[in-house]
């Protein structure tokens, strides 16, 4: 069987280009999903997907805003923490039977709603 040369030496370079190609975007983290925003791979938890004008929530305020919205939703599962574009604190949990739902806290740490989704 004869091998063509040509042929060899221009798949080796596709599949070399192809590899270099996916080492860059993976070390850049340039990589882009099918619906043209970028790829991530990081946890959902406590990070902030919401809608623009929401600051996701850390420390002391996190931890207040997580047990008030626990303490109203025993077994639940907090999504994520958030201030509102309103400026309300915002729970975005999952109860134990599944359901998703959004806890509104108040500045005090008050329990004010919810909404489901």
């Amino acid at each position: 069987m004869k091998i063509n040369m040509k042929a060899s030496v221009a798949a080796g370079a596709l599949l070399l280009g192809g590899v270099c190609a996916g080492a860059v975007l993976a070390s850049s983290g340039a990589a882009t999903a099918a619906d043209g925003t970028a790829a991530s791979s990081s946890s959902s938890s406590d990070s902030s997907k919401g809608h623009s004008g929401e600051t996701a929530l850390t420390g002391t305020t996190a931890d207040k805003v997580k047990a008030a919205a626990l303490a109203k939703n025993p077994g639940a599962t907090i999504d994520r923490v958030e201030t509102d574009s309103d400026g309300v604190y915002e729970a975005h949990i999952t109860t134990k039977v599944g359901d998703e739902i959004t806890v509104q806290i108040d500045k005090s740490f008050t329990v004010t709603g919810t909404e489901s989704h």
